[in-house]
This record gives C-alpha cells, sequence and structure tokens, in this order.
C-alpha cells in the first residue's frame, strides 16, 4: 500500500478534549452522575502497628444523615485471588476489613455511609477506636534488609583499585508522592452480580482484573469507567484499597457509594517514590574514562508486599564501564506500598549517577559534557545489544550550542550578580522504550466519519489528541471526522497508561486497525467497475480529506461516502492490533536527553531560584510537537520539585506523615518554574514499533534534578547529597 500523507501527524494541533476541560464539561471520577449515590468517608487508622481492640460507633450512628459504619467486624469476607494481571507487586496485599491487623498508619480501619458528603464526614470524625499499638518500623537508616538483588560484570573491586582517582559518595534520596490535581476517587455500583466502577484509574483493564479477583466474579461482571483523568504521575496505576471500600460498602448498603480520598489520605492511601538510600563508588583513569562503578540501593518497601523499580538500569548501560557491581536491597518497614512516579527508577538512579559524573568532571578538571563523551558506549553493555537509535551525542551538542554552555566557568563561585551566585548545570537521561500488546477497534462509517475505540488512558499527556492523529491520517480523514473513545474496560483492552508505552503500544494497534479499514475501501473501490479507481494497483491509491484517489492523479477518486453507499454497507470495522516481537530483542531500546540548567542562588540566604533551563530529546518520531511541549515542561516542574522542594516527613514514633498536606509538601507553583525550552532531534526508531516513536512522558522527568543539583555546585562549590536542596543546607 502506498505510504499516507502525513497532514495531522507532526502538526502542533491543540487538544481536541481541551475546550471540553476548559469549560467544566470533562467528567472526572467523582464528578459522574449515578442516582441514589450515598458518600463515604473511611476512617483511618491513628497507629503504625499493632491491631484494633474495639470500634465505637454510637455516636457517628446518632449523627443525622448517617445510615452505616462498615469495618472488620460486619464486612463480608472476600476471596481475595490471585492477580496475574495487575501491577500488584509481590507479596500479600492489603485486605480491607478481613481482619483486626494495621499494617500502617493510615490503614482504612472503618468506612462511614452517609446522605451527604459533610455527615459523612462528620460522621467518621465520630468513630472512636482503640488499638493495642506496638511500635512501627518507618526509618530506613534503623530498618532491617532484604536479601539484595545482585548484578556484576567484570571485576568492580579490582577496578576500583587499579583506578587513578576514586570517588566513594552516599545518597539519601527523599521519598515523593505524586499529588495529581484530581484526588483519587471511585463511584461503585451494583446491579445484582454487576459491578460498575468509575474511578480515577491510568489502566481501566488492571482495575477490571483486581475488581474481578478481589471479589470472586468473572471478568466480564465487572466494568471500569475513567474517560478523564485529572493527573497522575504513576499513582493510577494500581488499583487501591479505597476502590474496594467503595465496592464493599456498596453492596453492603445496597445503592451506589461516591468515595473521595481527602488530600491528607492521598499520602497514605495511594503509593509513592520510595526513598533511597545510595551508594556509588567509581573509579577512572585520569583521562576520564570509567574503570569500574560499584552501586549499593537501600529502597524502602511495606511490609506485606515487595516493590522494585527499575532503578538498576541506568548504572549498567547509560556510560561505557567495564567493571560494575550493583546491589538493590529492600527495607520491609511499616508504611503503605510505594508504586511507579514518573521516571521510576531512572529518575533516582540519575540523581546519583548525573551528580556523581558531575563530581568526577570537577576532579580531574574536565568539562561534564567531555567527560560523558568519552564514556560513551558502543553498544548496550548490560545485554551486547546493539542500540537501535541513541543520539546522546547529538544532545549534549545541539543543547550546548543553544544553551550557551560555552559560558560555564567550571571553577564554582565564579560569577556573581549582585547578591546572586550563579552557575550552569547539565545532566543525561535515559528511559527505556516499553511496548506492550494492545487493541483498537476502528469503525468507518457511511457518512465518512470515523469512531476508534480503545481502553486507554490520558491523565494529562494528551492520549485523545495524539490517537486521533494517528487515526486521521490512516484513513485520510481530516481531525474533525475522527472521534477517539477511551476510558472504558469494554473497549479493546490496552496495556498501563505509565512507563512512556501508550503512544508506542496503542498507537500502533490505532494504526493498524485504521490501515486494515482503508485498505478494505480501497479494495471496495479498485474491485468495482462502477468506481474511478477500478483496477488500479491498490497500492497506487492513497486517501486524504475523506477521498480515494490515484497518488499521481489526484482527479481521479471517489469520497469514502459514494463508495460505501453504492456498496449499501453502513460501515467499515476492523479490530487493530499491536503486539511487540517474541523472542529474544535485537536491540536496545531506550529514549535519551540532555537536560541544562541555570541556576542563582543567594550569597547570603542560600535560596535557589532556577532562571532558566532546556531539554534536548533523543525520543524518536514526535507525533504531536505541542503535547510534547507539555509533557517537557511537565517532567521539568516536577524536577525541579525533586530537587528544590519535595520531601516527605514521618513522625517515627507512630509512623504518621507529618506534612500530608499541600502547605507543608512543597510542590513547584509558577513562581518556580523559569523559561523552559525543549528541542526534539529530527528522527524515528521503526524497529521499536510501526509509528517510530521510544517514548516522552518518562524521560523528560529523568535529569532534570542533578542537572540542578550540579548547577547549584557550580553556583556555590557546595554539593548536595541529600535533595531537596534547601537553603539551610547551603548555608
Amino acid at each position: 500500500m502506498s505510504p499516507q500523507p502525513q497532514a495531522a501527524v507532526g502538526a502542533p494541533l491543540s487538544r481536541v478534549d481541551g475546550r471540553l476541560k476548559v469549560t467544566g464539561q470533562a467528567l472526572y471520577a467523582a464528578e459522574h452522575d449515578v442516582e441514589g449515590a450515598v458518600h463515604a468517608v473511611i476512617v483511618d487508622s491513628g497507629i503504625g502497628r499493632g491491631r484494633v481492640t474495639s470500634i465505637d460507633t454510637r455516636a457517628a450512628l446518632a449523627h443525622p444523615g448517617v445510615l452505616r459504619v462498615i469495618s472488620h467486624r460486619d464486612a463480608p469476607k472476600l476471596p481475595y485471588r490471585d492477580n496475574a494481571g495487575s501491577n500488584n507487586p509481590p507479596g500479600r496485599r492489603l485486605r480491607v476489613f478481613q481482619d483486626d491487623q494495621v499494617l500502617f498508619h493510615g490503614q482504612p480501619v472503618a468506612v462511614v455511609l452517609a446522605t451527604t458528603l459533610e455527615a459523612a464526614q462528620h460522621g467518621a470524625s465520630l468513630v472512636k477506636v482503640g488499638y493495642a499499638a506496638e511500635p512501627p518500623s518507618t526509618d530506613l537508616n534503623d530498618a532491617k534488609r532484604d536479601e539484595p538483588t545482585n548484578y556484576a560484570r567484570g571485576d568492580a573491586e579490582a577496578g576500583l583499585r587499579s583506578a587513578a582517582v576514586r570517588l566513594d559518595l552516599t545518597y539519601h534520596l527523599a521519598r515523593n508522592h505524586h499529588n495529581p490535581m484530581e484526588p483519587h476517587a471511585t463511584i461503585a455500583r451494583w446491579d445484582g452480580d454487576q459491578l460498575t466502577v468509575w474511578d480515577k484509574t491510568q489502566w481501566v483493564v488492571g482495575t477490571q482484573t483486581e475488581l474481578a479477583a478481589v471479589f470472586g466474579l468473572p471478568l466480564d461482571s465487572v466494568r471500569v469507567i475513567s474517560p478523564f483523568v485529572g493527573g497522575g504521575f504513576g499513582s493510577g496505576l494500581r488499583c487501591w484499597p479505597h476502590v474496594v471500600v467503595a465496592a464493599v460498602a456498596a453492596r453492603e448498603a445496597g445503592r451506589p457509594v461516591k468515595l473521595v480520598l481527602s488530600r491528607k489520605q492521598m499520602y497514605f492511601g495511594t503509593g509513592f517514590r520510595p526513598a533511597y538510600e545510595y551508594r556509588l563508588r567509581l573509579g577512572s583513569d585520569r583521562r576520564g574514562r570509567l574503570t569500574a562503578m560499584a552501586h549499593e540501593m537501600d529502597a524502602e518497601t511495606s511490609s506485606y508486599e515487595k516493590f522494585t523499580e527499575s532503578i538498576l538500569a541506568p548504572g549498567q548501560m547509560l556510560y561505557s564501564t567495564p567493571n560494575v557491581t550493583q546491589a538493590y536491597r529492600l527495607v520491609p518497614l511499616d508504611v503503605n506500598t510505594p508504586l511507579y512516579m514518573r521516571g521510576p527508577g531512572h529518575a533516582t538512579a540519575s540523581f546519583v549517577i548525573e551528580s556523581a559524573m558531575d563530581e568526577l568532571a570537577h576532579t580531574l578538571g574536565l568539562d561534564p559534557i567531555e567527560l560523558r563523551r568519552r564514556n560513551e558506549p558502543a553498544e548496550d553493555e548490560s545485554s551486547g545489544l546493539p542500540f537501535s537509535t541513541r543520539r546522546l551525542r547529538e544532545c549534549y551538542t545541539v543543547g550546548a550550542r543553544e544553551f550557551g554552555w560555552h559560558r560555564r566557568d567550571r571553577r564554582p563561585r565564579t560569577r556573581r550578580e549582585g547578591d546572586w551566585l550563579i552557575g550552569l548545570g547539565m545532566a543525561a537521561g535515559v528511559y527505556d522504550t516499553a511496548r506492550m500488546a494492545a487493541q483498537a477497534r476502528v469503525r468507518l462509517d457511511a457518512d465518512g466519519t470515523a469512531l476508534v475505540e480503545a481502553a486507554a488512558s490520558d491523565m494529562g499527556p494528551g492520549t485523545y489528541t495524539s490517537q486521533t492523529q494517528v487515526a486521521a491520517d490512516a484513513l485520510g480523514l481530516t481531525m474533525r471526522t475522527v472521534t477517539f473513545r477511551l476510558g472504558d474496560s469494554l473497549f479493546p483492552p490496552t496495556p498501563p497508561h505509565g512507563g512512556s508505552m501508550t503512544m508506542a503500544s496503542v498507537g500502533s494497534a490505532v494504526l493498524d486497525g485504521c490501515d486494515q479499514v482503508r485498505r478494505q475501501a480501497i479494495q471496495l473501490a479498485v474491485g468495482d467497475p462502477e468506481s474511478p479507481l477500478y483496477g488500479v494497483a491498490a497500492g497506487d491509491v492513497v486517501v486524504r480529506g475523506g477521498r480515494l484517489h490515484v497518488k499521481r492523479d489526484q482527479a481521479r477518486g471517489e469520497t469514502y461516502r459514494s463508495l460505501l453507499a453504492r456498496h449499501n454497507r453502513s460501515h467499515l470495522e476492523a479490530l487493530g492490533s499491536f503486539t511487540p516481537p517474541s523472542g529474544p530483542e535485537r536491540h536496545s531500546f531506550n529514549a535519551y536527553n540532555a537536560t541544562f540548567a541555570e541556576v542563582a542562588v543567594d550569597a547570603t540566604l542560600g535560596l535557589v531560584r532556577v532562571r532558566r533551563m532546556l531539554g534536548v530529546y533523543d525520543a524518536g518520531r514526535i507525533i504531536s510537537p505541542k503535547l510534547a511541549d507539555s509533557q517537557a515542561i511537565g517532567g521539568i516542574v516536577g524536577g525541579i520539585g525533586t530537587a528544590l522542594l519535595e520531601h516527605t516527613v514521618t513522625d517515627h514514633r507512630d509512623g504518621r506523615i507529618v506534612n500530608a498536606n499541600l502547605a507543608d509538601y512543597l510542590v513547584p507553583v509558577n513562581a518556580d518554574v523559569p523559561d523552559v525550552k525543549a528541542i526534539y532531534l529530527d528522527g524515528e526508531d521503526r524497529d521499536a514499533d510501526p509509528l517510530g516513536v521510544k517514548g516522552l512522558g518518562e524521560v523528560v522527568h529523568v535529569g532534570v534534578a542533578p542537572a540542578i543539583a550540579n548547577a547549584v555546585f557550580n553556583a556555590t562549590g557546595r554539593r548536595i547529597r541529600e535533595p531537596p536542596i534547601t537553603a539551610e543546607a547551603l548555608l
């Protein structure tokens, strides 16, 4: 078949759902109008470990509007079957209201149902819970470690001993919480044995499989609806206990139930980026060629599940290093289970590795970019595979030119503007190109419009828009004549909306389905004696603006509408699919970036201001430049938070999160965000997927925090290894 003209893909188009969002017509989880719904508020555990000894509900039940209080004393016993089709980590997931055990501070111990939200909230405050409390273990530094996951190549200890230059660095990386604008919320309704939930989720299929497993239901007895997600950053990648609480409450009450987590409950009701202690020893020769790296990582997880993330990958393949060892130890604590957060694993590792590379460059008197160039690998040394595409050197070159890197003085604390010390820093970033099986249903109607459906999500990157762009070009239609629908488990299944895999996976399925439908139409036309295209080779026909025509003779053709009308066809339909190649990988697939930062630090007060930032990305084909810019800005803003603001404070006496609110857990606001620019290298990666994309949403966050930290060092001469970088750390 002839390649289709590309009118929508690559164009900086506005979001197709933008008007719905700015006018308030987009419905988020808690906003669906489900008739007869009552309100639920969870009662959180007030201890960090132990068991519930009593629950006094009399005052709550006497409050006007309160209908019911449910706890382990009267909740139904649930099957909680194993669920391989989920993002549940290994272990025994939390079973709500199934026993009297308390595993972390804030664990749901009861739920109050009432006719109004206010009555439910006040009723929850009236529930008196008695405990047999035990001292919780919540301090990463004082807890027992699990046996490590190990990786090794070469002899790292020998490589370190023989190195001309050695660094031994320890970093303490704070826990970060997702803090999306929309809180997590669920509305649950039972119709006999059929369960429908309207939920904030980044994976409707995952929530569907988990609820089916928890309640012992057939998969087709559970429907999950989630058309809009108000930010997620990974927090919606698994089905949390509150979703089960809402479903239990709805079944027990015999009425639909709406449950919305408070901002405080978001800190222990959903996951978080885990805290780490990370020791890195590295050695090099006098020219800066790395001889060895030894990584030791201790990461928090819950006592009941073992959460891991891909923190090992960057240390294995980002730089050419003949001798590498890694030990990744989990530290079980009395906390709720962590979860993936933007750039999971890679962002944490990058802070350590990229800060250390900057320190090594300073020690050697080398430019940080030159040091990285000298350690650029020829292949993925963790697997021996060639890179499908890797243009990190070009990212350095373009970034240095556009950012004015030549103006950087490698001597710290030399550039000053009044009270402000000025510094420049940079870092590299990498994130693997993930692809998973996906399907999409495509229907071309007789009126020349198309409908495409997939059970995907859109937490902000613009899935509605980007998938419409792919479909419009593949079908030869305009954007306004294509409708893309997502967020319903009744639609064809797709993978989780995370890991930068949506465009590659769902987009490739959409492309396949649309290609099939377009080919069906072309075959109808070229085999129809009444068509102007009769007898034309199918490969010579393209479609543009809903009209099929000969590629080199636009006058010879006809519209979809006339073709389908003549054949009495109400529609053409196909199920598109994408499955990554089976068997061993033949390439190492990754997206890359070089991030540059300029900071100003008040020499007296220690205040840090990020003045400008630039990201240069090797991310394959860019489907939508406007959406890509939105992703890059968001990733950089999140990195500013990691570098300068965000950290969770826990009272280790009882496991309470002290700053579980947006007044005390600081996130970047408009005043913290500088001039930000993003540049995307032209190119594509057809070995990765049919669209040639490599993923963008994760890699834009990786490397941002260390670029800022390295700029702070250049400004002040102070190396901070325990982010966030606060004023007191610099004084």
